[in-house]
């Protein structure tokens, strides 16, 4: 018998092989490909065919695994379809390095056995109308938006919703935006279900992804709680697909397989035909336009939990107090911080860039301090003494011969959070500070870390935008947004969505417990209205003003944006290559095509970065039609294409 069989790797099509087993659609099985044998899946339809005569190797055995849902099979087509990636390669998310695994003994699943304690949280009114208004149709595809104020208690509502559908023998998925909040956030699943959620993102071990995998394709584990990859496990029996911080810019894959794992999550939900939840404090504007349609339905929560009130909003006029040289901490701002130090508050110095200083030169040649991979600055990072490149990930000492006479003698230009600390330290050395960013709290401590910042034993915190999401900080209730006009520049398209969404959460983190907060601006910028009106309490006025310059401009989510991107060490190649290329594309596309341009990182681990952006109606043919042109078109050697549909970063 002919079977077709999909591997995970770069082909669109499933290849034919012969077999005697009674195998079926979603069979996983190994096979000879070439000199090695693979895992492969046994699939929905045969290769298109060619005239070519070949031999038909056969299947060497079959998996004892459960077969792979036909749901699945038919979402990850359609996930190869829509983001233009071959069909294997949306089978490769699936498996775990290329395997399959089978079963485990029995006991190796303990450590996840569900229970079904009875949990003593009680709900709010509000918090029991949002959770019944989850629950209807709740047998059946539908996308629910439960939004509300930071801190309002939107975590136990849907923790509500997930007990309904695992107590009816369902499993359920939590997606989170980021690897720092899983810890957290399974002390407080526990403490609500009684029993250990799997947990599944880059940091897990090997082995326990096996296990993991294992449980979820048997049916053995019934919750995982996880980052973007966690959206392609072979679960048996899945129920609810719930996406925590359905707005965080995060949930976009921007290297390798690219796509949105919320998009993605809602066209999974689709195709299993079950219910997804999309939680927020303030909707991406592709899910506020779908709420409006009326496509969504949602539920809102406007009260925080116990009545504690959202802080006060304060605007520092940095043009009225004069800075200190080399500091950017207002002499006002440190009285507000000292009053604040006196109630016991902690004190969080907020500013979105990590490291020391952003931008090092030579006091002597001028020279700029940058990537000789990526065409942008290095920073450098004080506490490991170097300077590093967030891109490629190059590091370099600061000592550096001059063009002009001996060493270079460095001058730093602009503040990260590791400069912040510093002048904070001096401006308060009886107080313990702690840097809260990607940098400190990825590392074996940072959970010893949180404890302590909980405890009130840290009582200045200097952080990132990852403070923004999601931790619950009981005693943090003043918080100073150092530069708010470092956030407002660029001419990022979602810029204003996001400086919306971050400042929100942002002020969120303060005052949970009901003691006054205040959140204070320092700004150059005498326009107090952008502030004003990115901490409205009613964020649906900065949104709907959004939308209707979206639909003037003809932007997202009225038109689909796809980001083409031609890389080449040879820049006089790429951009000759570009040119021929957007003379293919152009009058075979179902869309209009801008471009070619630089793209603005225009050098990136050692290859150039032309970008042409193609724009063109919601519908799957703007797709299908560059699919088409791809395959019919040879690039020359050296020069690789990547498409990004829906892109949300423009770099």
């Amino acid at each position: 018998m002919k079977v077709p069989i999909l591997l995970p790797n770069i082909f669109n099509h499933p290849f034919t092989y012969e077999s005697d087993l009674n195998l079926e659609v979603g069979d996983y099985v190994i096979v000879p490909f070439g000199k090695s044998k693979i895992t492969g899946v046994v699939w929905n339809d045969f290769e298109k065919k060619n005239n070519k005569n070949f031999k038909i190797k056969s299947v060497i055995k079959k998996l004892n695994i459960l077969p792979l849902k036909k749901t699945t099979i038919k979402f990850l087509n359609w996930f190869s379809e829509y983001n233009i990636i071959p069909k294997g390669m949306a089978l490769k998310l699936v498996l775990l390095s290329g395997n399959a695994i089978e079963k485990f003994s029995k006991g190796t699943y303990e450590n996840f056995k569900f229970d079904t304690k009875k949990n003593s949280i009680k709900l709010s009114e509000e918090q029991k109308k949002s959770l019944k208004n989850m629950n209807i149709s709740n047998q059946k595809f539908r996308v629910h938006v439960l939004q509300g104020t930071t801190g309002s208690g939107k975590t136990m509502v849907y923790f509500g919703a997930l007990k309904d559908i695992i107590n009816k023998d369902f499993q359920g998925l939590i997606l989170l935006p980021e690897i720092g909040l899983t810890g957290e956030f399974e002390k407080k699943f526990f403490e609500f279900f009684g029993f250990t959620p799997a947990v599944w993102h880059s940091g897990v071990s090997k082995k326990k992804k096996e296990i993991i995998w294992s449980g979820i394709a048997n049916g053995d584990i019934r919750v995982i709680i996880g980052a973007r990859s966690s959206l392609f496990l072979p679960f048996k029996k899945l129920g609810l697909i719930i996406v925590d911080e359905e707005h965080d810019q995060s949930y976009k894959q921007d290297e390798g397989i690219t796509y949105n794992a919320r998009d993605m999550a809602i066209s999974r939900a689709s195709f299993e035909n079950i219910p997804i939840n999309l939680i927020t404090a303030v909707p991406s504007i592709e899910t506020y336009e779908n709420i409006k349609k009326g496509k969504y339905s949602i539920s809102r929560i406007q009260q925080r939990y116990q009545n504690a009130s959202l802080p006060n909003y304060e605007i520092i006029n940095l043009n009225e107090t004069k800075l200190e040289k080399q500091s950017w901490l207002s002499k006002k701002i440190v009285d507000k911080v000292n009053f604040h130090l006196k109630k016991n508050d902690q004190v969080l110095f907020f500013l979105n860039r990590r490291g020391f200083s952003p931008h090092v030169l030579c006091n002597k040649c001028f020279n700029s301090y940058s990537c000789p991979n990526c065409s942008i600055n290095l920073v450098y990072h004080k506490k490991k003494n170097n300077l590093l490149c967030h891109y490629c990930g190059f590091k370099s000492s600061l000592k550096r011969i001059c063009i002009k006479d001996g060493d270079c003698e460095f001058i730093f230009s602009g503040p990260g959070v590791e400069r912040i600390s510093e002048e904070v330290q001096k401006k308060f050395p009886l107080k313990k500070v702690e840097i809260f960013s990607s940098d400190t709290m990825n590392k074996k401590d940072s959970k010893e870390k949180l404890e302590k910042i909980i405890n009130n034993e840290v009582q200045i915190l200097v952080g990132t935008q990852l403070i923004s999401k999601g931790f619950h900080f009981p005693n943090l209730n003043c918080i100073v947004v150092v530069d708010i006009d470092l956030s407002s520049q660029g001419h990022d398209l979602r810029g204003a969505e996001k400086n919306l969404q971050l400042y929100h959460q942002l002020s969120g983190r303060a005052g949970r417990t009901g003691k006054p907060a205040t959140v204070y601006f320092q700004t150059y910028n005498t326009n107090t209205k952008m502030i004003s009106d990115m901490t409205n309490s009613n964020p649906d006025i900065f949104l709907d003003r959004e939308l209707d310059i979206r639909r003037q401009n003809k932007l997202p989510p009225f038109q689909r944006f796809i980001s083409l991107i031609l890389t080449g060490e040879d820049e006089t190649k790429l951009e000759k290559e570009a040119f021929y290329f957007k003379n293919f594309v152009e009058k075979k596309i179902e869309g209009r095509i801008l471009g070619p341009v630089s793209a603005p990182i225009f050098r990136l681990k050692k290859k150039y970065r032309i970008r042409l952006l193609v724009r063109g109606s919601k519908s799957i043919k703007l797709q299908n039609s560059i699919a088409k042109i791809i395959l019919d078109y040879k690039f020359s050697s050296g020069i690789k294409l990547s498409v990004d549909v829906d892109p949300i970063n423009f770099n």
